[in-house]
Parts: structure tokens; C-alpha cells; sequence
């Protein structure tokens, strides 16, 4: 039985990061630090005329000022469609020039100085504007402001319309949202003597932006360093090269010292990367007996002036469309549209928690068509393990029925036998809690709604390697060092890492050191993203690992002289596996014989793995593009005043099929952070975006969910002991919140179309059934977030059409 796996253990950076001894982005100074400010564009869509920054040059404290005139001869980023300064601003967030000056307010005034005229360009803010014939191109290059489509079928659509004995249709409008992380993007470039770049970031991807960023500069990479800083959290925000990051440089080489350029939280809203807005119009199909048919969906997504990873987003909305449960006939269909609004990128979820949102509404609505409990529909067409869906999506373990199982469980279980449970201690304070039923104003309608979603697990292979490597060192004093090329963004996993090492060489998860931060020293990897780290990166570590062991078995084995067989680790001793009662030895002792004699060797153990997966294919989209797939279900439970449209969200149970948890508390950390992330989705977050202006762009009015808002949440860890991964886990980081938008809104209609609770003061499982008082038509919302005003407006438009 192990002894770490399994182990609820703190994250082990969070003493310094409690007591503020970490080192992030923002808190890096080097000698002769100068500030960089940009100047972004006035307008949406304008041609740059002319530049006079020599006032700016002038000011007292001003190193460097640069503009277009300045750009190395490349461009760069996933459409090759970036420069770091702009002769045509395409966008409000263009970068027209960019000073350097000894601290910020001097770089601040030198911006004001600058002089800058345009000539308007016709601005494109929708993608039936951008598609319209004689429509101005925003990149004429291209050709086309449509820049990518994505055409994915399985099956016969038209025989599964044939065997359709109910066909359902709807349109939904998804918003812009943006990552919110507390720390703003932040980077500091310093070009040192011999001409070498070192980037101390805020990145995701460490090598990618290596790479990407010799691109941009026109450099070769081995001139660069990329440094990590501590990252409180990312959400997909640094999972590409943004022009900022080579504006530092340039302001660098310009000025010979070394630059800091951090956002204020104005910019992040303004110049970081959104989740894209989309249009969508979804078709599907049922048997009588409860069996799906088809599903068909078309999407047109607004991609913004540039394209970013947020562009592959519909990858992900097809496999949540064509491989979330059993379907044999599909349709997708995606556009990705060049606007003159923000530019977007990745999010967690990467396209899922979209995806979901419509597939999992327009199940719970044939469910009802059907006269069916949601759940029991659900469990009919769930995955099954050691199964092959039509995309080519191989399942090996799948714990889906058993998630929809267990939140079914949770909507019926009462308060006094619910487990662990989240914000329990602020329900009392702010009134989520459900009150009596007698005591609720009659507008107050309860009901609880569900969802599903299914996820990589075992990494994305959207790159050509999705592979990370990994060193594990024993010095002479049994200290282990694990130095992997995966990337910590404050999800945790230096600590589960620690655990997989400690747990293969015997010895404590403290006694492991994780070294990740520094391109000159780790290994290669992808970079952290599609909830791969624990999978990809844990087997790299497990079996650098292995291989340490294996070098101190063989020497432990001469000095006991037994065979390295017979040996096992634990205690920090190595011991006979059949005789635990023998002298065992020290692990230091046994290092330092390795290393102090005559051809003496040290240990160091070597990692790296590249999961058996492939990319889709071009022209089909099929392919096993994950070596596991997680699953998870989630119950909310919500009350709905019907005056106001305000709904609070009471309860939220999350069964995550997890594979296997290597440090419980983390995945819950995981899944709680999802759920939050989730409910911000679903009820208060949107950019609000007008003539591409954010009007918004500030945590006063765009509305997170707080600690004080949160609803008390029930997390359900579900095991399925993967194969593939290491000890048996499987990736949950993005999970966590891709069904809440969908589960809260089957549960705002299970409300409104039931009226009051009737299982004393909780409603019922699905409220197939009408509850009794109330309305007989419950409102679905398809346009996010469900705002008090969209949910008024909608019970105001049901009560019109049914008076």
C-alpha cells in the first residue's frame, strides 16, 4: 500500500506564498530597472499616418521611445498576422509606440507627448459585418476575414434525422470573457553582455515562447532565457506570445538595460487575451426510447483582429459535440471571423465550457420532450470504458455513469448527511442556505438542474510533441532534486510531482526539491495547458524516478548482496522487500558508495514521455488526441425570484472522474477553482464590448464571484485507477467548471416551470414532474450570463406568451 498516494497534503510552496516571501512577476527588480508603457490606438481600424515622439524623447527620465519604425523585419504568432508595432491598427489594443523611462510615471507622461494621426478605416464588429459581401478585409493578405473553418461529420446526419422520433432546435449567443487573474501580465527582458535575452514571465509555455519570441526578434533561440516567475494563476492568459513581450525586448536592446513592462488591470481587459464570443445553432435528435440520434451544430466565432491558440477553440467544441456520449450521427461546423473587436485567445476549458453549455441545455431539453428523468436519460447514452467513439477517441477508464450517479444522490441527500462541503461557513452569513419553506416569499422558486462533460485527461496533442522530460538527482546526503520541464501557474502541481517522486524512491514529499522555472535548466515541455500536467508531466517524473531507483538498487544490492530484486524503498532506507525486519540502509549511505570509489557514478535518473496519441487529422478531425479522458457531472441547486430574475445558486455537487486522486485535497482545490470560474460563467461575467471598446474594464463592473458569493459546494472524487497514468491519475484542471453554466440553467427552468420546492424546501431529482403553484412553462436561458435582467426579461416574455 503507498504511502504518499492518496496522502492530503498543502501545497508545499504555500508557507512562502502565505507569508509573501514568493517572488512573482511584479516583484522582480534588477539593477538599473527602467519602466515600459505603451500607447495603444485610438481607434478600431485606422491607418497610422504619422508618429512624432520627439517630445517624448525629450522629457527628463526617458531612455527610449520606439514605433513602427522599430520592428524587426518578422512576424509572428499562430496566424503570422502579429507585428509588435502597428502601421494599421486593427484593434484598440494595437501598439502604436512604447517608451522606457526610469519609473512609471515618467514613462506615463512620455506617452501623453506623443503625437500620433490617423487616417479611419471602415471597422468591422460583427461577423456577419466581416462576412458580409464587399466587406473591408482587416488583414487584405489573407484574402478573407474568414479566417479558418472547421467541417467535422460522423455517421449519416440525414438517417439520424430518419430515425429521429423528436428533433429539437435552438440558438444560443455565448459572451466575451476574460481570464481575471489577480496579478496582471507582467514581464521584465534584459539583454545582458554578449547580446543573450533572459524573460522573466508570466508564460504558460516557457519553450514555446522561446521559440516564438526568437521568431519575433529575429533571433535564434539559443539566445534566449526564459525565467519563471511565481504565477498565482493563468487560465490559459499566457498560453501564447503577446506583443508586449517583445516590446520589452526591443525597449531593452534600445536602451541597454533591463525593462519591466506590467499591465495595469485597464490593459489586461484591454490588450490581454478574451474568451471568444460565439453564435451557435444547435439541432438534435432522440428515439422514443431515449436513445440520441444526432446532433448538429454550426458556430461562428468572433476571433477578434489576431489570431491566437483561441482559434483551435472549436476542436474542442467538436468533441464535446460529437464524443460526449453515444451518438452515431454528427455534424459540426465552425468559422473563425477576423473583426476589428478584442483579440482572443485560450481559456480554461479551451472551448468546452461553451460546448457544454448547449449540448448539456438541449439534453436536459429532449429529456423533458421525452417525458424522461434527465439523469436516467443521461446514464442511457453515457460513455462506457474500453470503448471508441466515432472521432476516434479511445476511452479506457470512464467513470461518467457513476458521476451522474452520485450527483443524482446529492440532489435528494439532506444537509445533515451531505460531505465536505465549501463556503458551509458563508451560507449562514448570506442567506443561501434554504430557508423554510413557509417563510419564502411566494416569487422565490426553487429546482435543481444537471450536467455533464467529458475532457482530456491525458494531454491534448495539438503540438507535434506533447512530451515533457524530467532529471531526478540523489545527492550524497539523500536529498532528492526533481527537476521537470513542466510549468507550475498555482494549480499545484510541485507538490503532486513531489509526491510521485517521493512515493517511487522511499522518501518524504518534503524531502524533494522541484527545480521548473529556468529554460537553461529544465527539460523540455509543451507547457501547461488542457489539464496535462499531472498525466504528462507525472509519468516523466515517475519514471525518472524509476530509473534513480533502479541505480540505487544495484549498488544497495552489492552491498547487501542480494539481487536488486529483492529490494524496496521506503523510510528512506532501502530494505530486503521479503525481510522488512532486516538492517535496512540509509539512502544517503548508499549514494555516497555509489559515488566515493575507484569509476565512482551519481545518481541521477532521467525521464521523459510522450503519450501514444496523435493529431487530428486535417481533413477529418478524427483522432485519439488524449491517452485518457476524464468525466464529470454536476448538481445546482438554485432559487429563483421571479420579481427580481436575481437567481442564487444554494448548492453545487461536482463528481469528477478523476482516475486517481494523488493528493485529494489539490483536486479538490481544482475542481472548487473550476466551479467558481464556472459560476461566474453562468451568472455575472461578460466583457461588455462596444465599436471594440471594452466599457467594462474593472473587477467593479465586471462581476467575479467572490468568496462571499460563493454557494456551498459538495465535490465527489470518482476513481477509476487510469491505466496510462501515473499511480492511476487522470488531468481534472479544467473540468471543474465546464458544466456549471449548463447545470444552473436547467436548474433556473426546473424552478420556473415547477414553482416551489416540493421535498421539503429542496426540490426533486430532474422536475420532470410539475411541483406544484407556479407556472406550468419553465424559461430556458441560451444566452450567458444568466443576469437578472436576461432572466426577468425571459419569465416576462413566458408570462406574456402563456397569459
Amino acid at each position: 500500500m503507498s504511502s504518499h498516494i492518496g496522502q492530503r497534503l498543502p501545497k508545499l510552496d504555500a508557507p512562502d506564498k502565505a507569508a509573501g516571501r514568493a517572488t512573482y512577476g511584479h516583484d522582480v527588480r534588477l539593477p538599473g530597472l527602467l519602466h515600459g508603457k505603451i500607447l495603444y490606438s485610438a481607434h478600431a481600424h485606422a491607418r497610422v499616418v504619422r508618429v512624432d515622439a520627439s517630445r517624448a524623447e525629450r522629457l527628463p527620465g526617458v531612455k527610449c521611445v520606439l514605433t513602427a519604425a522599430d520592428n524587426p523585419p518578422t512576424h509572428f504568432g499562430y496566424g503570422k498576422d502579429q507585428t509588435a508595432f502597428k502601421t494599421i491598427a486593427r484593434s484598440r489594443r494595437d501598439e502604436i509606440a512604447a517608451v522606457a523611462a526610469v519609473d512609471p510615471d515618467v514613462a506615463a507622461q512620455a506617452l501623453s507627448l506623443i503625437e500620433v494621426e490617423y487616417e479611419p478605416l471602415p471597422a468591422l464588429f460583427s461577423v456577419a459585418a466581416a462576412l458580409a459581401p464587399g466587406a473591408p478585409l482587416i488583414h487584405p493578405e489573407h484574402g478573407s476575414n474568414l479566417f479558418q473553418t472547421y467541417r467535422y461529420e460522423h455517421g449519416d446526419l440525414a438517417r439520424g434525422e430518419a430515425e429521429s422520433d423528436l428533433i429539437l432546435e435552438s440558438r444560443y449567443h455565448l459572451p466575451y470573457v476574460n481570464h481575471a487573474c489577480m496579478e496582471t501580465s507582467v514581464v521584465v527582458a534584459h539583454y545582458e553582455q554578449g547580446g543573450r535575452l533572459t524573460l522573466w514571465s508570466t508564460t504558460q509555455i516557457p519553450f514555446l515562447l522561446q521559440r516564438d519570441l526568437a521568431e519575433a526578434l529575429g533571433i535564434p533561440g539559443s539566445q534566449i532565457r526564459i525565467i519563471q516567475t511565481a504565477i498565482g494563476g493563468a487560465f490559459g492568459r499566457g498560453l501564447d506570445i503577446y506583443p508586449f513581450e517583445p516590446i520589452a525586448a526591443l525597449l531593452s536592446l534600445r536602451s541597454g538595460r533591463p525593462v519591466r513592462v506590467a499591465f495595469s488591470r485597464r490593459e489586461e481587459f484591454l490588450a490581454g487575451p478574451a474568451r471568444q464570443p460565439a453564435e451557435v445553432l444547435i439541432r438534435a435528435g432522440a428515439r422514443r426510447d431515449g436513445r440520441l440520434t444526432f446532433r448538429d451544430v454550426s458556430t461562428a466565432l468572433d476571433i477578434g483582429a489576431y489570431v491566437s491558440w483561441g482559434s483551435v477553440t472549436p476542436l474542442v467544441m467538436m468533441e464535446t459535440t460529437a464524443s460526449l456520449y453515444k451518438i452515431p450521427h454528427v455534424r459540426f461546423q465552425a468559422d473563425c471571423i477576423y473583426t476589428n473587436n478584442l483579440v482572443t485567445g485560450a481559456m480554461r476549458g479551451y472551448g468546452n465550457p461553451q460546448s457544454t453549455f448547449f449540448v448539456e441545455t438541449m439534453m436536459d431539453r429532449l429529456a423533458e420532450a421525452l417525458g424522461m428523468d434527465p439523469v436516467e436519460f443521461r446514464l442511457i447514452n453515457a460513455n462506457e470504458p474500453n470503448s471508441t467513439t466515432p472521432q476516434g477517441l479511445v476511452i479506457t477508464s470512464c467513470g461518467l455513469k457513476e458521476c451522474l450517479q452520485a450527483v443524482a444522490a446529492a440532489a435528494d441527500r439532506p444537509a445533515a448527511a451531505r460531505g465536505r462541503a465549501v463556503g458551509g461557513g458563508q451560507t449562514a452569513a448570506h442567506g443561501p442556505e434554504p430557508t423554510p419553506q413557509a417563510a419564502q416569499p411566494n416569487s422565490l422558486k426553487r429546482g435543481v438542474g444537471f450536467a455533464a462533460t467529458l475532457n482530456v485527461g491525458g494531454g491534448a496533442r495539438i503540438y507535434r510533441s506533447d512530451g515533457c522530460g524530467a532529471t531526478v538527482k540523489v545527492d550524497d546526503f539523500g536529498h532528492v532534486t526533481l527537476i521537470t520541464g513542466s510549468t507550475e501557474i498555482g494549480q499545484g502541481s510541485e507538490t503532486v510531482l513531489a509526491q510521485i517522486v517521493a512515493e517511487a524512491l522511499g522518501v518524504q514529499p518534503q524531502e524533494v526539491a522541484v527545480v521548473n522555472s529556468d529554460t537553461d535548466i529544465k527539460p523540455w515541455d509543451v507547457g501547461v495547458h488542457a489539464s496535462r500536467t499531472t498525466f504528462i508531466a507525472g509519468n516523466a517524473a515517475h519514471l525518472a524516478a524509476l530509473d534513480a531507483r533502479s541505480q540505487i538498487f544495484e549498488t544497495a544490492a552489492e552491498m547487501l548482496g542480494v539481487s536488486p530484486d529483492r529490494l524496496t524503498a521506503s523510510d528512506g532506507r532501502i530494505r530486503l522487500a521479503d525481510a522488512p525486519d532486516a538492517p535496512a540502509l540509509p539512502l544517503s549511505r548508499v549514494v555516497r558508495q555509489r559515488h566515493f570509489r575507484q569509476g565512482g557514478q551519481i545518481v541521477v535518473g532521467e525521464g521523459w514521455y510522450d503519450p501514444p496519441t496523435q493529431m487530428v487529422d486535417k481533413d477529418t478531425y478524427k483522432g485519439n488526441i488524449s491517452a485518457a479522458y476524464g468525466f464529470g457531472a454536476q448538481m445546482a441547486e438554485v432559487e429563483v425570484d421571479e420579481e427580481t430574475g436575481r437567481v442564487r445558486v444554494l448548492r453545487l455537487a461536482c463528481a469528477n472522474d478523476i482516475g486517481r486522486a494523488i493528493n485529494p485535497m489539490a483536486v479538490e482545490g481544482q475542481i472548487e477553482g473550476g466551479a467558481q470560474m464556472g459560476l461566474g460563467y453562468a451568472l455575472s461575467e461578460e466583457l461588455i464590448v462596444a465599436d471594440g471598446q471594452v466599457l467594462n474594464p474593472d473587477f467593479h463592473h465586471y462581476r467575479l464571484f467572490t468568496a462571499a458569493d460563493m454557494p456551498e459546494i459538495e465535490t465527489i472524487l470518482v476513481e477509476t485507477d487510469d491505466p496510462g497514468g501515473p499511480y492511476g491519475a487522470k488531468g481534472v484542471g479544467e473540468m471543474g467548471g465546464t458544466p456549471t453554466a449548463a447545470a444552473i440553467a436547467n436548474a433556473i427552468y426546473d424552478a420556473t416551470k415547477g414553482g416551489a420546492a416540493s421535498k421539503g424546501g429542496a426540490a426533486s431529482k430532474g422536475g420532470a414532474a410539475s411541483k406544484g403553484g407556479g407556472a406550468a412553462i419553465g424559461i430556458r436561458l441560451t444566452e450567458l450570463p444568466m443576469t437578472p435582467e436576461r432572466v426577468l426579461a425571459a419569465i416576462l416574455q413566458r408570462d406574456q406568451e402563456t397569459a
